[in-house]
This record gives structure tokens, sequence and C-alpha cells, in this order.
């Protein structure tokens, strides 16, 4: 089985989590490109996400800088923690 590359991990979901918190979403996230992703690095009013699963994640050599890992399975944890007047992306394998 071949091994996700940058490419694939930056295929990540872009979500603004302004009014997200305390209820459910059914909508899809929109997704944005490596590229895009490239271009929100470093800003200030974007925040980087990595929910890949804990063994997943300890385990890869690949990882976006100045991401913050958070375990996808208890969001209820972490989500408050992020400004809602930020640009939330999250990312996984």
């Amino acid at each position: 089985m071949r091994r996700p590359g940058f490419g694939i991990l930056a295929a990540v979901f872009g979500l603004l989590l302004t009014g997200v918190a305390g209820t459910q979403q059914t909508h899809e996230a929109p997704k944005i490109t490596k590229e895009q992703l490239k271009l929100l690095l470093g800003k200030p009013d974007v925040v980087i996400l990595d929910v890949r699963l804990d063994e997943q994640w300890r385990f890869s050599n690949r990882k976006i800088p100045g991401a913050v890992h958070e375990n996808p399975a208890v969001p209820s944890t972490w989500m408050d923690k992020y400004p809602k007047n930020k640009t939330i992306v999250l990312y996984c394998a």
C-alpha cells in the first residue's frame, strides 16, 4: 500500500468555525488544494489542525509546519480553545 504524500495530506478541509460550536453540521466542509494551503501558512488569522488518529500522527514523518495535532475522536475537548473569528483548516491522511 502506498503511503500518502504531502499532496494527499494537503487535500485539506477548510472550515470556519464561526457558529459551529455546539451545532451539528450536515453539509460537507469546503476543500482546498495544497497550493491554496501554502498561501495560508504562517498567517495569524489561520489555525491548521492535524486531525489524524494519534497512531497515524505519531509515526508520520510528514507534518505541516505550524499545525497543531488534535484527536479527531473527541472534538468537544478541543473545539472551544480555538478562536471563532479565525479560519480553521483541518487535515488528515
